[in-house]
């Protein structure tokens, strides 16, 4: 199905307009398929997530997720099988610890202290498809990365609401594993990869 869009949609670009070159399409391509997998993955997340009754913290997860991923990436899972596998254990199974567990006020302080650091000194992360080339870029999204993990550790501290605060803490834990140089060295991916382009200059 993907595929069959994907080269539909292709298709589409190179009849109407020839001047394209292959590495123009082949770019335009990747995107969409990016834009497929994430239609497709958040459908499936957010059915499962009504079947089980959690829509609501699924998507407050999700959205809190979302903001700091925004400004640190991280990685990416290689396969489209991958993704939506891991996408579905994350955002269906740490919403739902968040709604079931609480976490006291020192833990919160201990873990948001050492996830403020893991931000600062690793976000952004890149990948080898979308290197983050320029330094000053690089220098915003840590900057930015690092004020939004300060700001939702403070807001984890400050609400009551057990689930909000636990969600404002995990979906920042989740994010530092995605950006740690060891968890891309354990799924045997490049780190830094900025740097490529540097050593070409």
């Amino acid at each position: 199905m993907k595929d069959a869009i994907l080269n539909y949609s292709i298709n589409t670009i190179r009849k109407k307009d020839s001047s394209y070159s292959e590495e123009q399409l082949a770019i335009i391509r990747y995107g969409f398929e990016s834009i497929y997998i994430l239609i497709t993955k958040t459908i499936f997340i957010f059915m499962i997530a009504i079947i089980l009754g959690i829509f609501k913290e699924v998507l407050i997860f999700t959205l809190l997720y979302n903001l700091i991923r925004t400004t640190s990436f991280g990685l990416h899972a290689t396969k489209s099988w991958m993704c939506f596998v891991s996408s579905t254990l994350i955002f269906i199974t740490i919403p739902y610890i968040c709604k079931i567990i609480d976490i006291n006020i020192i833990v919160r302080s201990i873990v948001g202290v050492i996830s403020i650091l893991a931000i600062y000194k690793n976000a952004p992360a890149d990948t080898y498809k979308r290197p983050i080339v320029s330094k000053k870029r690089r220098d915003n999204f840590k900057f930015v990365s690092t004020i939004i993990a300060i700001s939702m550790v403070f807001a984890s501290l400050l609400i009551d609401n057990t689930f909000l605060h636990n969600s404002l803490l995990l979906s920042l834990v989740v994010q530092c594993f995605m950006i740690s140089p060891a968890v891309y060295k354990i799924f045997k991916l490049p780190y830094d990869n900025y740097k490529a382009y540097q050593n070409m200059g």
